[in-house]
């Protein structure tokens, strides 16, 4: 276990005696609060907060931020207060702990909303102060270190949560270390047999592996010096994850992965010429590769990282990656925006990371208008979206965005009325269609017309989440008062069944009790529901209108509460909706274990789509309903499997035997070979129960040697 004297030593070069009194008082203070607390490990529970400051002083931040890691969890788990916080320690650490406090004295209806609601509340504190994020991140990573203690569903949900949301966090402020870890430890959890599968092999090569880098090392350590260019070269595996995702996205087996190693060369010099100088040096000594260059001095990454990459054919024929840079550069590009907040002569050095705040801040402002958790959390994972493009303005500004960025996402970046008046774009002076991909360097204009309107279709190409959420708004308002209109129209009928004006109802009693019921602020979110098709117009009457006057009906005589439905799809649970068709959606096909969502459709009932279905993002936020599953009694529903294999004699057989072995019907086979890789691609459809039966076929078919990458896909 860490101790205070620990974190003493490691901060005595940099603090003031005064400020380590405060921090050993801090120790003591979260010490007594959090007494007799013990985690899951049964360790006591102050071992996490002195674990968390101790990475906070590893890298070398203020005795603020420390103090904040010592007391991050007292007001959330202990009984102190922010008053006690702030009279003890002062404003600034009070601000960072309220900040740091999640929130969990608020009830909701979700643990979706639940999580939504802290990261927007941390965005919000983190655009003021980036060192909330950095005690958040320092928290994340010791409690990923311990997650073995935890059941295997949180292992999941917060692995998952730590991959998708804490590590492009991490990489966004530009934390190498953090980010790499993270993902790491993630891989570990989610993907636990490809894990072991891939250390196992590391560990395997490491001897051979080992030879080949100190002997990289040493031609290009002596070639610089030769050149008299000081600095130290580095050479280290790559990290698993990373391995993972290029044997994933490129079909490779372990042996067919050349690039495992990474090298770095450090230079001294703090001049930019210095890297260029070495660029040469080593291209003169090995073959580049084409297209594998890249400047990120001339042109920095959005989290200011900045090197020279090259992969050259290095010793013995093999692929070799190297990464060049200053010791400033490596310092940045390790430890990012947390290098600037070293403590220097009783100053914060906070000018280099200002544009890295306002670009937080830029993220979250994007995100303000967003009032459905659901579509908040997917935005925020698009925006950190790691890797960029670059391109120019007609004024020779450079403007980055996501890769796979249109002209849509660059108008939206330049006014929200440019990209609602936007007709189409020129690059590098030609008309080009607004789905076309920025590249590197392209020279962007856009062309706009007064009285233009957005598309729906335009969701299909934007990426990032300022275009969206801006074309999600205008279509919004759009449906919003069409559905509006619809909605009276429909009333108004149902009503004139009846002999009787809606009109005359708008203002009565019963009418303010239904939207209490139904949690509505006006008549026009009423006509809003109804119009959409969450409340029928019938149910509407029924509700209003006593039992005697609603002729030809057999209504009860007590007001009927929200029913459960009568659905036509066995399987699902609605809330709040009544007599209405039920559908899979063809586009994802769920099954029971999948986290699941409705669309209402006008007239076609309701789809039930995965929450990580590709066209969830495309549907109007305000027809999305909660859903369940709720299985009685088992039943097959139908999935797509693609199986990307090596090209043998016997293949469909020895995999319909793994499949069969298991009692899977395939319903459907097709297979496609590859010569000039000597690959199969098999895709089959299966009749399973539930997720878990699908995971298991897919984890017996990833053990024969032949397989390569098994994946689930919709419509195969």
């Amino acid at each position: 276990m860490l101790r205070i004297t620990d974190i003493l030593d490691k901060t005595q070069d940099y603090l003031s005696p005064e400020e380590q009194e405060m921090i050993e008082k801090a120790y003591i203070f979260s010490a007594s609060v959090h007494q007799g607390q013990v985690r899951l490990s049964g360790e006591p529970y102050l071992t996490h907060p002195m674990e968390v400051a101790g990475i906070l002083s590893d890298m070398k931040l203020d005795a603020s931020t420390i103090i904040s890691g010592l007391l991050h969890d007292t007001v959330e788990d202990t009984l102190a207060t922010i008053n006690q916080i702030r009279e003890g320690f002062g404003k600034d650490v009070a601000f960072l702990v309220e900040g740091l406090t999640k929130i969990s004295k608020i009830t909701f209806g979700s643990q979706e909303e639940r999580q939504a609601e802290n990261f927007r509340k941390m965005m919000l504190a983190m655009s003021s102060d980036i060192r909330i994020l950095l005690v958040r991140l320092a928290d994340r990573i010791h409690n990923m270190r311990t997650l073995s203690f935890q059941p295997p569903s949180r292992q999941q949900y917060i692995a998952k949560e730590t991959i998708e949301l804490y590590a492009p966090l991490a990489n966004r402020l530009g934390i190498n270390w953090m980010k790499v870890e993270m993902e790491d430890l993630s891989f570990q959890y989610l993907h636990s047999e490809a894990y072991l599968g891939l250390a196992r092999r590391v560990a395997q090569s490491r001897e051979k592996r080992d030879q080949y880098t100190e002997e990289v090392k040493g031609v290009i350590r002596a070639e610089l010096e030769r050149f008299e260019l000081k600095g130290e070269v580095d050479g280290r595996a790559k990290h698993f994850f990373s391995i993972y995702k290029k044997m994933e996205e490129q079909h490779l087996q372990f042996d067919e992965v050349y690039d495992l190693i990474a090298f770095r060369v450090i230079l001294e010099s703090d001049q930019e010429k210095s890297c260029y100088e070495a660029l040469s040096v080593v291209h003169a000594l090995w073959k580049p590769v084409p297209g594998r260059f890249k400047d990120y001095i001339a042109m920095p990454k959005a989290n200011n990282y900045r090197s020279l990459h090259t992969t050259v054919i290095g010793p013995h024929g093999q692929r070799v990656e190297i990464q060049i840079r200053t010791r400033a550069m490596h310092e940045w590009a390790e430890e990012g925006i947390a290098a600037h907040w070293r403590y220097k002569e009783k100053q914060y050095s906070r000018g280099d990371d200002a544009e890295q705040i306002k670009r937080l801040r830029e993220l979250l402002e994007s995100q303000q208008e967003l009032k459905n958790p659901r579509e908040f959390m997917s935005n925020l994972k698009m925006a950190l979206f790691p890797d960029e493009v670059y391109v120019f303005t007609p004024d020779g500004d450079v403007k980055s965005f996501p890769r796979g960025a249109t002209p849509i996402d660059y108008a939206y970046s330049i006014h929200t009325d440019v990209g609602n008046q936007c007709i189409g774009a020129k690059v590098n002076r030609n008309i080009v269609p607004l789905k076309y991909q920025l590249q590197n360097g392209d020279a962007v204009e856009i062309l706009t017309q007064s009285g233009h309107h957005p598309s729906k279709d335009w969701l299909k190409y934007a990426v990032t989440s300022r275009a969206r959420s801006k074309i999600k708004n205008w279509i919004k308002t759009e449906e919003r008062t069409k559905s509006i209109d619809l909605g009276k129209d429909m009333l108004d009928k149902e009503f004139k069944r009846h002999h009787l004006k809606f009109g005359s109802f708008a203002k009565s009693n019963e009418f303010k009790k239904i939207l209490e019921e139904y949690e509505l602020n006006s008549l026009e979110d009423l006509l809003a529901s109804v119009g959409y098709g969450k409340l029928s117009p019938r149910h509407v009457v029924r509700l209003l209108l006593p039992e005697e006057t609603v002729k030809g009906e057999d209504v009860p005589a007590e007001k009927p509460k929200k029913k459960a439905p009568s659905v036509s799809a066995p399987g699902i649970s609605l809330t709040g909706v009544e007599d209405v068709m039920v559908r899979y959606a063809k586009c994802c096909e769920p099954i029971p274990g999948d986290e699941i969502i409705g669309f209402i459709s006008r007239g076609r009932g309701i789809t039930i789509h995965t929450t990580q279905c590709p066209h969830i993002h495309e549907f109007d936020s305000e027809r999305l309903i909660d859903v369940h599953w709720s299985i009685k009694e088992k039943q097959n529903y139908p999935v797509g499997m693609r199986v990307i294999c090596r090209d043998k004699k016997g293949l469909l057989a020895e995999l319909s035997a793994v499949i069969s072995v298991l009692d899977i019907n395939i319903s459907h086979a097709e297979i496609d070979t590859r010569q000039h890789d000597m690959q199969a691609i098999c895709e089959f459809k299966l009749d399973v129960m539930d997720l878990d039966q699908f995971n298991e076929v897919v984890a017996a078919l990833k053990k024969l040697n032949s397989v390569i990458s098994v994946e689930r896909v919709a419509g195969a």
